[in-house]
């Protein structure tokens, strides 16, 4: 069974997925594996690996700790071409839609497809999105490339409609790292409610209410990165876990 395949399963027999998001240069390697096999038991359904920056040396590692000590899909989330390793079970392969930097539409995807091939890497192709977040995030900042407004979900629904037309697996609506609001109700409700592609939910999503609204408003995935930073503790990702989990998935 494929990584994609394991995620749509996901969504049809928990209602949605939760994805806890690992950034290697704030998470410290030597406590991971204790961190990796709690969150799994606690119901997260996969983990995303990568960052905006890559101050550290240690991202491989970082891989093969978690794949060592988890079952569930470990996906490499890319902050650049760097981020390429055929120790994850499959990348995001992002495009990101929501810009107009070429760079981050075609220049670093033909850069990094060869590489991707030759490593056996799942690529999972997804039309990624930066929505306004209410501050100005690192992925914003190092794609110069400027995010969706958060109050015009038109115009992210256009941007989602392009993504299925074009072949896309996966959109991801992100707010970024750190981002003082979330992803919209409204803009994930308009999109989900016009376009079949699984959304990807990610950024400022603080509370385990949080997350359960935007598994009603229409998100397939809803990712958390800081506050797990922040909260690495057993209890606290069982119930993001318990409040995205809402059961089979009902048909739109």
């Amino acid at each position: 069974m494929t990584t994609y395949d394991r995620l749509l399963k996901v969504r049809q027999e928990r209602g949605a997925g939760y994805f806890v998001l690992l950034d290697p240069d704030k998470n410290d390697l030597g406590s991971l594996p204790s961190f990796i096999r709690e969150a799994t038991q606690a119901g997260a359904d996969g983990f995303l690996v990568g960052g905006s920056l890559m101050l550290t040396n240690d991202f491989e590692d970082h891989l093969r700790t978690v794949k060592q000590n988890t079952s569930v899909p470990v996906i490499i989330f890319p902050g650049s071409i760097m981020q390429v390793s055929p120790l994850a079970d499959a990348i995001l392969f992002l495009i990101l839609i929501s810009g107009r930097n070429p760079d981050y539409l075609i220049g670093n995807q033909v850069v990094a497809a060869p590489i991707i091939r030759r490593s056996g890497l799942e690529a999972l192709s997804t039309g990624y999105m930066l929505i306004e977040a209410g501050n100005t995030t690192s992925a914003e900042f190092m794609s110069n490339t400027k995010p969706i407004p958060r109050d015009k979900p038109d115009i992210a629904l256009a941007h989602a409609l392009a993504a299925e037309l074009i072949g896309m697996k996966l959109v991801y609506l992100d707010a970024g790292s750190g981002a003082r609001e979330s992803v919209s109700d409204d803009m994930l409700r308009t999109i989900a409610q016009r376009c079949s592609l699984p959304i990807i939910v990610g950024g400022g999503i603080r509370t385990p209410e949080d997350a359960r609204k935007k598994v009603e408003a229409g998100a397939s995935f809803v990712v958390t990165g800081t506050i797990t930073e922040l909260n690495n503790h057993r209890s606290f990702i069982r119930e993001f876990a318990e409040a995205v989990h809402t059961g089979p998935a009902v048909k739109r």
